[in-house]
């Protein structure tokens, strides 16, 4: 993944299973708090170091990694999600003005469209990059919320939380934190605050309740754990090594230092030192399947492809609900050149698309691995999945053609007319 700025208005998306598994943790607790059904949000990741998130139409929860990176404890996260929860309760997002609305949704299509860069993958395997121009302008015009409208949020925040049994202070926090940088910066002032306006008012509620309700605690100790391992694997990736580095010396023996530092290490081409890490960590927590994921990583991107399909092996075993985890396995099988691999390969796909339909990569690797194994109807039959989730159209109506044309009588044969014929432009209109 490029870790070139690119201008103020553009932003990218990556994924990354660790992190999307922690959020999502997080959502599914305060939405069924909330009485919603936590089956419907999907978390998307943003590359961006500025405290910000917000839910679109499609329940679709964007997090920019800023939010990660600049918090001190989980609490701030959930509070931050929860509040945000409570925009979705309210039905705020519909009451926007109809133009507006239109704007951005189309801004989000043609971003999500794009794909995601995966978080600690340089050559696009765990995901093509991606980057969309002008969401920041769509979004503040789309997701300004009114002084009202923000209050609501805050007490439904509440109210979920309480419902959990965790503290408010982490909103309180993040309220502090972004008074004090408003106040300081006012010409780099978060995304948070353009979009969701913060008064007197709101933080002395917030302290209020928090006075009023002194029984609420802290999130389990696990789950603090977890997220300073994904803020620290984060940093490690996102930020010059030489910076992380320094911020988690040597002398710095916690898990998340070790992680951090591995990451900075493979930023470095430093295969050894950073597999030593991991190794270390692994020793540790030998159930941990992200740890496994990531020496795999390093291995795959080191050359080591075979070694690399044992790693992923391992992660895949110990989170065998995780799509990402079996794209990073396809790959280095496919990487290997070995039949028995490649056959392997489109098993492990044919799981992860249905684990994740929506995932255009997985489709993508899955074309790859059927061209490999030599059956070349299911190859455009995956292939036109992959460009009519990305809406390509042209592209879609052609593989879906050929695939029509050569798949034998059946259910892949049925699927490859359905999409030629979903392609067509009365049928799209």
């Amino acid at each position: 993944m490029s870790q070139e700025r690119e201008p103020k208005a553009r932003l990218f998306l990556i994924r990354d299973a660790e992190t999307e598994t922690l959020l999502r943790g997080f959502a599914t607790a305060i939405y069924r708090a909330a009485g919603l059904d936590p089956r419907t949000i999907r978390i998307v990741l943003v590359r961006d170091r500025a405290i910000n998130a917000f839910v679109t139409t499609g329940n679709r929860m964007f997090i920019h990694t800023g939010l990660l990176l600049q918090t001190d404890s989980a609490l701030e996260v959930v509070g931050t999600m929860a509040h945000e929860t409570g925009h979705v309760v309210h039905n705020d997002i519909s009451k926007a003005h109809d133009n507006t609305r239109e704007t951005m949704l189309k801004t989000l299509g043609s971003l999500l469209i794009a794909g995601a860069a995966g978080i600690a993958s340089h050559d696009g395997g765990v995901g093509a990059g991606a980057m969309m121009g002008g969401l920041s302008m769509a979004q503040r015009g789309f997701m300004s919320f009114s002084r009202t409208q923000e209050e609501s949020a805050d007490d439904a925040a509440l109210r979920f939380l309480d419902r959990l049994g965790w503290s408010a202070r982490g909103l309180a926090r993040l309220f502090e934190r972004l008074q004090l940088e408003d106040a300081l910066v006012s010409d780099r002032t978060d995304p948070y605050l353009l979009t969701h306006p913060l008064s007197r008012d709101r933080v002395s509620f917030v302290r209020d309740h928090i006075a009023a309700t002194q029984g609420m605690g802290d999130l389990p100790p696990r789950l603090e754990a977890d997220y300073r391992l994904v803020r620290a694997k984060l940093d490690g990736f996102l930020s010059i090594p030489r910076t992380v580095l320094r911020a988690y010396p040597a002398t710095n023996t916690s898990p998340e230092a070790r992680y951090a530092r591995a990451a900075a290490e493979h930023q470095f081409s430093h295969r050894a030192e950073a597999l030593a890490l991991m190794d270390g960590l692994i020793a540790e927590q030998p159930n941990n399947p992200w740890f496994h994921e990531l020496r795999g990583q390093i291995l795959y991107e080191n050359g080591q492809a075979v070694p690399a399909v044992a790693a992923y092996r391992q992660a895949v075993r110990l989170a065998s609900d995780q799509p990402l985890l079996r794209q990073g396995l396809a790959q280095a099988m496919l990487e290997t050149g070995a039949p028995a691999m490649i056959r392997e390969a489109v098993e492990v796909l044919d799981i992860a698309t249905r684990q994740d339909p929506e995932d255009d990569t997985s489709w993508h690797l899955l074309g790859i691995a059927w061209g490999r194994a030599g059956n070349i109807g299911q190859a455009n039959l995956a292939l036109a999945e992959e460009a009519m989730l990305t809406r390509d159209v042209t592209s879609a109506r052609r593989f879906a053609r050929v695939a029509g044309d050569s798949l034998p009588q059946g259910p892949a044969k049925l699927r490859a007319l359905d999409i030629a014929n979903a392609m067509k432009k009365e049928n799209r209109e």
